[in-house]
């Protein structure tokens, strides 16, 4: 189920955002809570449980609170969603090695956030269509903005060239976080799941039905390069071989497009995305 943002009340969530809502009052005896503290909380539950078990209940109980206590720090679930997505992208890692070209920078950029999305995999099952607009948000546009800064494309070819980086990683993230959540969702093993396969798969790929059928699959030969790591999952594997070797081909792709591109002149990158096209590129996540 895709998981939308910006759904809460925009005035609150903006200044909630950009710390310039009211501090809560305290009340009673006991010591307050504070907004890093809620939001973090919120991030943590999302982090080992999935983002289905985040509720303002939830984070409340991490306290020893009720639901209520939380309101007078955020009005409601929509408002903590976005909240977490901005703070979390503060961990994002930003330090790309820029002086060594463009491709050293998406390379670093790229593995960077596919790290970043293994480890935070219920960012996957938020829609990339809409930004929360917030700063840690907007500090992660801008490292990826500043990867392609300088070769002489425009705002807009950049804010495409950072969508389409940003579509691939998570597309493989995606495969990553799937592999991982098989076993614990379905309650059968990776091992089990080919053993119980292997005899039927064996006897139907050696059929000349089958090889008739699928010519080219049939005629590949598996290489060195391609015999699986024993001590590695297969899926996972795959999914991370497919996003090394994936990335190549995509950069490879931006390297023409900027070499086509980018001798139309010089560009600049503009301060905000522009709306529409940084939603349709997903533009906001690191």
């Amino acid at each position: 189920m895709v998981t939308y943002v910006g759904q809460g009340d925009p005035a609150r969530t903006m200044a909630l955002l950009w710390g310039s809502a009211p501090a809560p009052p305290r009340r009673g005896p006991r010591p307050g809570l504070s907004l890093e503290e809620i939001v973090r909380a919120a991030i943590d539950i999302a982090d080992a449980e999935g983002l289905a078990e985040v509720s303002m209940r939830a984070v409340a109980a991490r306290f020893g609170r009720t639901a209520m206590a939380l309101y007078t720090y955020v009005p409601g679930k929509e408002e903590l969603l976005d909240l977490m997505v901005d703070r979390v992208l503060a961990d994002a890692d930003r330090d790309l090695p820029y002086a060594q070209g463009w491709r050293a920078a998406a390379t670093a950029g790229a593995h960077a956030s596919w790290e970043f999305h293994v480890r935070h995999p219920w960012l996957l099952q938020i829609s990339a269509t809409r930004s929360v607009l917030g700063p840690h948000e907007l500090d992660s546009y801008e490292a990826q903005s500043r990867v392609f800064a300088g070769l002489g494309l425009s705002g807009l070819d950049i804010t495409r060239l950072v969508g389409t980086l940003h579509t691939f990683v998570r597309g493989a993230a995606a495969s990553m976080a799937e592999a991982r959540a098989a076993e614990r969702v379905t309650g059968i093993s990776e091992t089990d799941w080919w053993t119980t396969r292997a005899g039927y798969l064996e006897s139907m790929v050696t059929s000349p039905e089958y090889r008739a059928r699928y010519p080219t699959i049939t005629s590949f030969e598996p290489t060195a390069h391609d015999v699986p790591d024993p001590d590695a999952p297969y899926l996972e594997q795959q999914a991370r071989d497919t996003f090394t070797e994936g990335l190549a081909v995509v950069l490879d792709g931006m390297a023409a497009f900027i070499a086509a591109r980018g001798a139309a002149g010089p560009g600049s990158v503009p301060a905000v995305p522009p709306a529409a096209e940084s939603a349709a590129q997903g533009s906001a996540a690191p």
